[in-house]
């Protein structure tokens, strides 16, 4: 048996390393559900198209905001992929409903009714007691009573000829057999399957959350380990130094700093995907369903919204964790703690108002997802 891991202290900036790899790890898989959703479907019906492309408006915001405010170059790369996975399920959309921004589903070409039962037209002593449907173009049966119109020369070979017409079916007629109406193409194999219940899905959904998490609390773990082994004496030869993570930079309060731009463009970012999930809750309420919609997709985003605001809640600041060993001060002076927090949410302020708003969003996306779990799509 191997024995118990030792120093592994978890701290205030143990959590917020935790918190960040789970929010990553939901991030990196967040759009694979959605994409094999509308695959197997072979329909984006269920996602709204001015949804996608708000979404990726903000997340190539977020790429300018990222770059410019000098972030982590991992929350730039990933800035970067999520904009490449936005233009794959973008392009998914243009593939299944043509390129148009309108969220109306597709024209479908839908059956006609028979003549005998087209609707307002008197029932008759020919016409069928159960209408059924035909597609448009089948020809037209013939009946009994185009037997008895009058031909061209009104002679009684033209009769036998309407009579023995191979499109004619008078089976019908025999008080014996029974009127039936003409098979149509059997079912599909996926049509016959039994659909899968609201309480599978969901044990599957948080089964597959559950795994992602795991991987993102494996991923923080192992570099923890990494940085341990790399940097052994900021672990072991102080208390002090367990606390500062060797690869972290100097974020005291003097060394934060404010790019006039990069917060622009970090604003943008948040206005934009908190207006992306409304389209997606409109179409939602119009169709009065959220079939072609995958929860797991939605699931994803939130984790990885409220676990990347609680990497940022998560902070204490330099003065209480960078001291060294002749550091004549006892810890943070009067209201420097407060003060270098306060800036240090200040210049996060616009991914914790993007990330806290689209949190609430989408919960109310899984309110409609419960409320219209055993309903059909509507015509929006």
């Amino acid at each position: 048996m191997s024995p118990p891991l030792s120093g592994l202290n978890l701290d205030i900036e143990a959590l917020s390393g935790i918190c960040g790899s789970i929010s990553i790890a939901c991030w990196v898989v967040v759009f694979s559900p959605q994409i094999i959703e509308n695959f197997r479907r072979a329909s984006a019906d269920g996602l709204s198209l001015i949804f996608v492309v708000v979404w990726l408006l903000g997340d190539i915001f977020n790429i300018l905001g990222a770059v410019l405010q000098g972030v982590l170059p991992t929350m730039t790369i990933l800035a970067v992929y999520y904009t490449l996975a936005d233009i794959v399920l973008l392009g998914q959309c243009f593939y299944y409903r043509g390129f148009t921004l309108s969220d109306a589903p597709a024209h479908k070409i839908t059956p006609t009714m028979d003549e005998e039962a087209v609707e307002g037209d008197p029932p008759t002593e020919q016409s069928s007691l159960l209408p059924h449907k035909r597609p448009s173009n089948t020809p037209a049966r013939p009946t009994i009573l185009d037997a008895d119109a009058p031909s061209a020369h009104g002679s009684f070979s033209s009769l036998r000829s309407h009579l023995s017409n191979s499109h004619l079916d008078a089976t019908h007629l025999s008080p014996a057999t029974p009127f039936t109406p003409p098979q149509t193409s059997p079912l599909p194999a996926e049509s016959m399957k039994k659909p899968k219940s609201t309480l599978y899905t969901l044990f599957f959904d948080i089964g597959a959350l559950i795994l992602v998490c795991a991987v993102g609390v494996l991923g923080w773990w192992l570099s923890f380990r990494s940085s341990r082994a790399q940097y052994p004496d900021h672990y072991n030869n102080h208390h002090h130094d367990r606390h500062r993570s060797p690869l972290s930079t100097n974020d005291t309060p003097e060394s934060l700093h404010f790019d006039l731009w990069g917060q622009v463009f970090g604003y943008f970012c948040a206005v934009l995907y908190l207006g992306s999930r409304i389209p997606q809750i409109l179409l939602n309420y119009r169709r009065k369903s959220t079939e072609g919609v995958s929860m797991l997709f939605f699931l994803f985003a939130c984790v990885g919204n409220l676990t990347y605001v609680m990497s940022i809640f998560a902070y204490e600041p330099g003065c209480a964790r960078f001291k060294s060993y002749d550091d004549v001060r006892s810890g943070c002076e009067s209201g420097e703690w407060a003060r270098g927090y306060g800036q240090y949410i200040l210049l996060n302020a616009s991914w914790l108002i993007g990330s806290a708003g689209t949190l609430v969003l989408d919960l109310m996306i899984f309110g409609q997802f419960w409320i219209y779990r055993d309903r059909k799509p509507q015509s929006a």
